[in-house]
């Protein structure tokens, strides 16, 4: 028994050996034009008897493509982007390309940064889940002149796949409103972040406004993504005035701070505050009680983005292309 060493060898070297033109040998190995059963034999078994595998930089130069995506995300130590990150390889994997990952930690300079590095790397396509888009990040991508798709934040022009931030906000609210709550309080983020700080503190806005309910402004809270900020808003809450008798916050971490904080005073959860996050964290149904939370599908976000992206790549126009993830609510024990 013996293992075959790999030889190096070109085309030129593949073609002399099987006694049949450079050409016979690239359109066998590409797949491509017409080749003789007897020609295509013979080349078949040179490649197997050499172990030839052919250079990815030559293919790509040939075929002006280099069947590798470049994604840029925020972080990818949240389930948002894992689950996000799974939803892209199920389309793209099968399709033969291969993902170039780049994480931002939430600094947007970096995802103007990554952009020229994707841009260098001759990738095939891009998808990008921004933290924020501000004039600098537009003018890039307006700049790309490459198959683009943004994922969770919406730019006019762009492909994109956006959660429906607004409206499950909005239905989060009657939900509460629907099971006697009257006051309601609100854990959100930077309103930089258009999708999670601006538009789900706008639903929770609207629909109190709809339903006729007082906006108590220190029932408005300002984390900044993670539970500590959840407990510190919520103490600000109680500090301030006193404590509503519902909180939504805008991510599961920072409903999980409040609860913290509610158990810390001995507070009886639903009873003396209901609690709801968004996100629908695995960790929303081990913590006690349960959290209600909303589930906004991001492996479908990365499946429809993915899908997106390949429609582009096979020249079909879809830059004006702006697809609504659609979302659930997981009704728990902590409302």
């Amino acid at each position: 028994m013996f293992c075959r060493r790999k030889q190096y060898v070109t085309i030129n070297e593949i073609a002399k050996r099987a006694n049949v033109s450079r050409t016979t040998v690239s359109r066998v190995i590409n797949g491509t034009g017409y080749v003789r059963d007897e020609l295509k034999k013979r080349v078949l078994q040179v490649i197997e008897e050499t172990g030839y595998i052919p250079s990815e930089n030559a293919k790509s130069l040939r075929t002006k493509k280099t069947n590798i995506i470049g994604v840029i995300l925020p972080k990818i130590s949240t389930e948002t982007s894992s689950r996000l990150m799974n939803g892209i390889d199920q389309v793209l994997a099968p399709k033969g390309y291969q993902i170039l990952l780049t994480i931002t930690n939430q600094e947007p300079a970096k995802e103007i940064d990554f952009l020229h590095l994707l841009k260098g790397r001759n990738v095939d396509g891009i998808i990008l889940s921004a933290t924020h888009i501000d004039e600098a990040l537009r003018e890039e991508i307006k700049k790309l002149k490459m198959p683009f798709v943004m994922v969770g934040q919406e730019m006019e022009g762009t492909a994109g796949v956006v959660l429906d931030d607004f409206q499950a906000t909005y239905d989060l609210v009657k939900l509460f409103i629907e099971r006697g709550h009257n006051e309601i309080g609100f854990i959100g983020v930077t309103e930089e972040d258009r999708a999670v700080g601006y538009l789900r503190k706008l639903g929770y806005l609207k629909a109190l406004k709809d339903n006729g309910l007082e906006i108590k402004h220190h029932w408005i809270q300002e984390g900044n993504f993670d539970a500590a900020s959840g407990f510190q808003a919520t103490e600000n809450m109680a500090e301030e005035g006193e404590l509503p008798s519902a909180i939504i916050a805008v991510t599961d971490r920072l409903a999980i701070g409040a609860m913290q904080y509610a158990k810390g005073q001995g507070l009886s959860i639903p009873s003396q505050l209901a609690i709801a996050g968004m996100g629908a964290s695995e960790i929303s149904t081990y913590i006690e009680p349960q959290l209600t939370t909303v589930d906004f599908s991001q492996v479908d976000a990365g499946v429809e983005a993915a899908g997106i992206l390949l429609e582009q790549l096979s020249g079909q126009k879809t830059d004006t292309v702006t697809v609504k993830n659609n979302y659930r609510i997981l009704v728990r024990e902590s409302i």
